[in-house]
């Protein structure tokens, strides 16, 4: 899907599915678009990606029709404003926690190219402008802005008390969960069965479906979670990632092949903190 085509998903309710490039191999787009996915997810937050090279991936994902949505460092307007030239179709801010923090965002991904007072004074304007020049340029930031998608992480019991006044904030196109950090914040650091998750996770779902708003997960411990959660109304599904596939492939059949030959198996704990 393009940026256009993978907002209007959302907007409708439809589900898209995406999963988290950590290869940067010049080889891989190719081999990734033969996925039968809508979207990739490439996180600056937790991989080390240059500017520059994180812009030679947008630019190939984006021209093989797979919409790039960039988990930017920090939630900083100014790195969404970067990741936006670089090629974004959409940026995730991490471990977000307050209203405030979304408004400011909100500027940077729907409000491009103002900055400053006169995109602060945009975004507190309500209704329609009555000046012929405000009219114009109001036009002209929805046409420039209309296809850039804006995420945000839930990821901590901070955002849980905050998510009516979060979903509250007008233009948030979607929430993804961040199952690592919440399960961290909920005391229960990686028990992603457990009830007080698995709860929080639902209330997240639900209250964000009913904001009019998407509702996503990153999801690396088992499809039969995320297959019950979207059939709740999760509908931005990220589904593991490019290295953990690897991992678990390789894994299976290095071991298979040990067993025959009556060689050692280790036991290896692959904990996976994205």
């Amino acid at each position: 899907m393009n940026s256009k085509q993978l907002m209007n998903e959302l907007k409708n309710g439809g589900r898209v599915y995406g999963t988290l490039i950590v290869s940067t191999s010049p080889r891989w787009p190719q081999e990734v678009s033969k996925l039968d996915i809508d979207f990739v997810f490439l996180d600056a937050e937790h991989m080390a990606l240059d500017r520059n090279l994180l812009s030679w991936m947008c630019q190939t994902y984006k021209a093989m029709n797979l919409a790039p949505i960039v988990r930017i460092p920090s939630p900083d307007p100014y790195q969404a404003s970067m990741a936006l030239d670089g090629g974004a179709s959409g940026i995730i801010a991490p471990y977000i926690e307050t209203a405030e923090q979304v408004k400011a965002l909100r500027a940077a991904v729907k409000l491009r190219p103002l900055k400053g007072q006169l995109a602060r004074r945009r975004a507190d304007l309500q209704g329609q402008p009555s000046d012929p020049a405000e009219a114009e340029l109001n036009e002209y930031i929805q046409e420039y802005n209309e296809s850039n998608l804006l995420i945000v992480n839930i990821e901590s019991v901070p955002a849980l008390e905050a998510l009516d006044d979060i979903l509250a904030v007008d233009q948030l196109d979607a929430v993804l969960i961040g199952p690592h950090d919440l399960s961290c914040s909920l005391g229960v650091p990686e028990q992603y069965r457990h009830p007080l998750f698995v709860e929080a996770v639902e209330t997240i779902i639900s209250k964000a479906r009913a904001a009019g708003v998407a509702a996503g997960i990153h999801y690396f411990f088992g499809i039969d979670q995320e297959i019950q959660w979207a059939k709740a109304g999760l509908n931005l599904l990220v589904h593991a990632s490019d290295m953990t596939a690897f991992m678990a492939r390789m894994s299976d059949e290095i071991t298979e092949i040990k067993q025959a030959l009556g060689d050692p198996i280790r036991e290896l704990h692959n904990r996976i903190n994205i």
